[in-house]
């Protein structure tokens, strides 16, 4: 019969890919598939890690197949209608968390919430903060309503997280202000070639692009954010796209903002672009 190490041997993936749909299959933590490498795998088991290896091998996301992505710390489902958490966006949630310093009871809004990744991390670090996250997808929705539902405390002082079906801040009752607006809009241009390579293939398409230049969504949220600011003003930052900086920070510019910059991530890449909103302005 089969083995833990005898599979990951003969393995044609990577190995860590290869460790991870092996250690989801059979309910296994990274340090069981050593220890308990020589144990005899039962045929029903070796058949549906098999399986899955084709499908990663085909090019379906790892994050897809195991149905979960850590981000921030936090394991989230992951499913076809939900684009997969990325590590650099954890940079937007840090930067949003230092917007939210001396704040009391902030309000927070995120839109295009997908998983739910980026509006239950802030919830999940600032209990007090009270946090509404946006998707235009009922599908998605669903995702982040039960991330949510696993992942945040039920008791905690801001609340429950908000969730609600929206075009952007289209749905939002008019009353709502916030402190802080975060989002990772769909900011690929539609002729990108990337989005028929790699996991992309497999994520929602509405999610990764806006079947234009790669800036309308941005140019949607931009434009529509001082509206939504409080009486103290607020602050809005964006993850964007590798050479979109300039532009989006053109767009904040043009629209008002001050303290206008972007952040690097661990790559050196100008991740994401913000800027600070004065009532006064």
């Amino acid at each position: 019969m089969d083995n833990a190490a005898a599979l990951l041997r003969a393995s044609a993936l990577p190995p860590l890919e290869a460790r991870i749909l092996l250690g989801h299959v059979l309910g296994w933590r990274r340090t069981e598939l050593i220890t308990r490498s020589d144990e005899p795998l039962d045929a029903a088991l070796v058949a549906r890690y098999q399986a899955l290896a084709a499908r990663r091998l085909a090019g379906e996301p790892v994050a897809q197949l195991v149905g979960a992505r850590e981000f921030f710390g936090l394991e989230f489902e992951v499913t076809p209608d939900v684009l997969i958490p990325r590590p650099e966006t954890e940079l937007l949630v840090e930067t949003a968390l230092a917007a939210l310093e001396g704040l009391t009871r902030p309000r927070v809004l995120d839109l295009g919430t997908g998983t739910g990744a980026i509006a239950v991390a802030l919830a999940s670090v600032r209990p007090d903060a009270q946090v509404w996250a946006v998707d235009r997808s009922a599908d998605a929705l669903a995702v982040a309503t039960r991330n949510a539902a696993r992942l945040l405390d039920a008791t905690r002082h801001g609340g429950p997280l908000q969730l609600a079906r929206s075009d952007w801040y289209d749905a939002l009752d008019p009353a709502l202000h916030f402190d802080v607006i975060v989002s990772n809009p769909p900011y690929i241009a539609s002729g990108d070639p990337h989005l028929s390579e790699g996991d992309l293939r497999f994520e929602p398409r509405g999610a990764l692009t806006d079947e234009a230049d790669g800036l309308s969504a941005i140019r949607a949220i931009v434009a529509d954010a001082p509206a939504r600011f409080a009486e103290r003003g607020g602050v809005l930052w964006l993850e964007h796209g590798y050479d979109q900086a300039a532009a989006v920070r053109t767009l904040l510019d043009q629209a008002g903002f001050s303290d206008v910059r972007s952040e690097r991530d661990l790559a050196g890449i100008e991740r994401i672009s913000g800027g600070s909103w004065h009532a006064n302005v």
